[in-house]
Parts: C-alpha cells; structure tokens; sequence
C-alpha cells in the first residue's frame, strides 16, 4: 500500500508540475499579444498626434479647392492606398460631397473617360512614385484637372505634380518590419475624414441632409419626418363643422384610420370625429346630427418638420394613435402610429 501511494502521489507532483508550466508558457503568449497589440495602438495614436500637429495651410489649400469645384471629386489609389481611397470616398459622397472611387489600373484602360473637366482627383500613395497612377496623373495635368497628392514623401513624382500636396509625416510603421503599410494607412483614413467633416460643415450639411444619402439605414429611419409618411390629399379624412354624420361615418369609414378632422369654413382644422365618440353617442337619431355636436375640440396636432420619433412618443403619451399635421391651422396630413411603426421610429 505504501509502494502504491508514492508512485500516485508522484503521477500527481508530475502532472501538476506540467499543468502549471503549460499555464506559464500561456500566460507570457497572452503577455506577448497584447503588448504587441498595445504597441500598434500607440504608435498610430502618435502617428495621428503627429499628423494633427503638421497640419498647415496645404490642407486649407486642399479645401478650398474641393470646395469651389462644379463636379466631383475623384479618389484613387492602388492596393491598401486603394482600399482606404474607397472609403474616402463613400465617406465624402455621405456626407455632401459628390465623390467615387476609380481604380487607377481600370483607369488606364478606359475609366478616366469617368473623369470630367469640372471635377477633382485626390490620389493616395504612401511612396508618391505608384506606376498605376501615372496615367490618372498625365490625364489632369493634360486637361487642368485639379490634383491634391496625399504621400509620406515630398520629393515624389506625386507630390510635385500635384497642385496641392498633403505630406503625412515621417512616422514609422506599426509593422515591425516596416513593411506592411500600417501607420501610414491609418493616416491617410484619418486626413481623408479630415477633409470629409471639413468640407460637412463648410457647407452647413444638417443631419436632415444626411438622411437624405441614408434612406435604408437605421438613422435614415429614425430622421424620417412625419411628411415623409402622412397621409394626404385624398386620404386626409375631413369634413366641416356642418357636416351631417351619415357624411362624416362615411368618410371614416372609407379612409380607415378611425377619425374624421373637422374644419371651419376657413379651413382651420377645429375638431376631431374618433369611431369612439361615434359609439359613445350611437342613436336612432345621431344621422341626423351635424359634425360639431359630438366633435371634440381643439384635436392633438404634431408640426410637418417634425421626426417621426416625436410623434410616435406624443402618441404614447396621450394614449392617442392619430395626429394631424398642420401648419398655419390648416390640415396638411395625419399620421397614424401604425404608419411610425411600420417607418421603424420604435
């Protein structure tokens, strides 16, 4: 019994032993990973410091020209210098500043027939000497086509071609290779959002604005008005203050969203008719009743500017499902809760 114990007690000193030195060596990879991983943070970090701080009248230069053309911009680059020109792009084209991507090799084979006289072009290379782009280059220098060069070298072809050069500072890489472009890549996102945001608020772009590039999206969605929803001309159930009931159960009926407004000779929306107070004073003789006898005044209105948020919440507040959009107290539509609903305001 003692030679069984020892050889177990030793089984588990060894297998313990080899337990912990496997958790070590786990432990000093995890270490590792994340030091390399908070290293690429902090070297773009300061990269970004870095190109915030060397911003100086080129990048005003840049605006102004992007600013003052009739056209649109153009933005290319090859390889990952291509991959961020698209997002440049489409980050332009968002938020008010016409703009796509035209791939400088497609370009040499027919695309810079895409390329307009009224338009510009923002060329990204982190060495500024891309053969691709040559043609793209010769192509506005030919026509007068505005040229801003975004490169990490000023004595490139790129930059001393362009009308405005915009020279990313001399940061190094995150690779520790200094090969893959890591650093310089993320500079050219952050320039090109930039410019992007610049070009926004030159123009006093509103969120309205951005709604309108954004229509499927989520924030499209939760910026849509009620005028984008209501229901109007024909749909609009209304009646006047004389109106007989037999009139007005029948405009309710045909435009099903449960009331009818009621409006004075002027056109002033002055009541509502709700199928409840129909109910509530349902009698041998209620035909014979004018709209004004069982209407209820002074009805919930909602603003035409206003999102579809607030009139859904304004509904759920007054436990109500209709509203009537007016402006100057006229009746311009009604938005009923099911219409906010099926918009995705909730």
């Amino acid at each position: 019994m003692t030679a069984l114990t020892s050889v177990i007690t030793s089984s588990l000193t060894a297998n313990l032993s080899g337990g912990s030195a496997a958790s070590t060596e786990s432990s000093a990879v995890e270490n590792r990973d994340l030091a390399c991983a908070t290293r690429v943070l902090r070297t773009e970090a300061d990269a970004l410091v870095a190109l915030a701080d060397s911003l100086d009248g080129a990048f005003l230069r840049a605006l102004d020209l992007l600013h003052g053309i009739e056209g649109r911009v153009v933005v290319t680059g090859m390889g990952k210098s291509g991959h961020v020109a698209r997002k440049i792009a489409a980050t332009m084209a968002s938020t008010g500043t016409p703009a796509f991507f035209v791939h400088p090799g497609e370009a040499s084979h027919g695309d810079l027939g895409m390329i307009a006289k009224n338009d510009a072009v923002v060329a990204l290379s982190n060495s500024g000497e891309t053969h691709e782009l040559a043609d793209i280059i010769a192509f506005t220098r030919r026509f007068g086509i505005p040229l801003i060069g975004m490169t990490r070298r000023a004595a490139s072809s790129l930059a001393e071609q362009s009308d405005v050069a915009l020279i990313l500072p001399p940061v190094p890489e995150a690779c520790p290779l200094g090969l893959a472009p890591t650093t310089s890549t993320t500079m050219m996102l952050a320039l090109g959002d930039a410019i992007a945001v610049a070009l926004l608020e030159r123009r006093g772009f509103s969120a309205a604005d951005f709604r309108e590039f954004h229509p499927g999206g989520q924030l499209g969605r939760a910026l849509l008005k009620v005028t984008d929803i209501m229901h109007r001309g024909d749909d609009l159930p209304l009646c006047r203050l004389d109106s007989p009931l037999s009139d007005v159960i029948f405009e309710m009926t045909a435009k099903r969203l449960g009331c009818v407004g009621v409006t004075d000779e002027a056109g002033a929306l002055v009541g509502i008719i709700t199928d409840g107070d129909v109910r509530r004073h349902l009698t041998p003789e209620l035909l014979a009743e004018r709209a004004d006898s069982i209407m209820s005044p002074r009805p919930k209105t909602i603003r035409p500017k206003a999102l579809i948020v607030e009139a859904l919440r304004e509904m759920n507040e007054k436990k109500i499902t209709t509203l009537f959009v007016i402006e100057d107290d006229r009746p311009l539509g009604i938005v009923h809760i099911h219409d906010c609903l099926r918009a995705g305001a909730a």
